[in-house]
């Protein structure tokens, strides 16, 4: 069986009580970095064999885990941050399983993009999540393929490049464009900025700022 475990996005605190039970249970937890993951795991004194699966897993890591799914063993799948799946590589995973009739039991629980959503003014009842946007090729037709939008967007963005992207959106959607930018979301330091593009654009630039960034517009 695999598991896919939401994890918290910072505060160890939002973990459920159901996914502790299950990463108690699995035979072996396969994570993005070994190294953060410890952290989670040491805090709530779960003690399992780790096996790293990440962005830049080769297809053997892949059937590694398979086989272990395979001879029975019970994987839980967690990532960094939140919900696997979500701007990660954890669907390469869970497609190879559903080839190989696995049962996969998905674990709900913290993901960024819900709650920079729900904080965020923004309507919920339609929205599309983009991830990360395009560093160079497609990063121009997919925002000329927002302007005309009905319905709300959410983006992650990293410290390096919000200011180019809130550039790009004043320059596509207009100064005027309302948006909110979530930053350290369940950090100490959480920070939701409403305004218009401008505003946020100029905020940031007075304001340096250490963290991952979610943009909703």
């Amino acid at each position: 069986m695999l598991s896919i475990v939401s994890t918290p996005i910072w505060n160890l605190e939002d973990i459920t009580l159901r996914a502790l039970r299950t990463l108690r249970e699995a035979d072996i937890i396969a994570c993005e970095d070994t190294r953060t993951s410890w952290v989670l795991l040491h805090h709530y004194e779960i003690s399992k064999p780790l096996i790293s699966f990440h962005a830049h897993s080769w297809d053997v890591k892949v059937e590694k885990i398979i086989t272990l799914l395979q001879e029975w063993k019970h994987v839980a799948l967690i990532s960094d941050a939140g919900t696997p799946g979500i701007s990660d590589p954890a669907y390469i995973l869970v497609k190879r399983a559903i080839e190989e009739q696995i049962t996969i039991v998905p674990i709900p629980g913290a993901s960024a993009v819900l709650s920079a959503l729900v904080g965020s003014w923004m309507h919920m009842h339609d929205f599309r999540f983009l991830g990360f946007l395009p560093v160079k090729k497609g990063r121009e037709t997919m925002f000329k393929s927002l302007i005309n939008k009905d319905y709300t967007v959410v983006v992650y963005e990293s410290v390096h490049r919000i200011l180019r992207t809130l550039s790009d959106m004043e320059k596509y959607l207009g100064a005027d464009h309302q948006i909110v930018v979530a930053r350290e979301l369940t950090k100490k330091f959480e920070e939701f900025k409403h305004g218009t593009i401008q505003e946020c654009r100029t905020h940031f630039e007075q304001n340096i700022c250490k963290g991952e960034f979610v943009i909703i517009f």
